[in-house]
């Protein structure tokens, strides 16, 4: 199983990424070794997305860097105001 996952930065962006084991993945960001976020710790999970093969997995991160994709998950994983 592969992993798409969404990571709440501590200034408030979201950090898209992709792995087949989300907690080693998710302990790797919190410790700074991911030099994308490490400036922006502590983070948080906010969602993450099963899904089978590693290709399926990176087609939906890049797709989820894209301007329409991130406006797709934003609605659809972590809205806080009503439907």
């Amino acid at each position: 199983m592969w992993y798409v996952y969404f990571l709440q930065l501590h200034n408030g962006d979201v950090y898209v990424g992709s792995t087949n084991d989300l907690r080693r993945r998710f302990e790797s960001h919190q410790s700074g070794q991911v030099t994308s976020t490490k400036a922006h710790l502590p983070v948080t999970v906010k969602a993450y997305i099963g899904v089978e093969t590693e290709a399926n997995a990176r087609q939906l991160e890049r797709y989820f860097k894209t301007g329409s994709g991130k406006a797709f998950a934003s609605k659809r994983f972590w809205r806080t105001e009503p439907y």
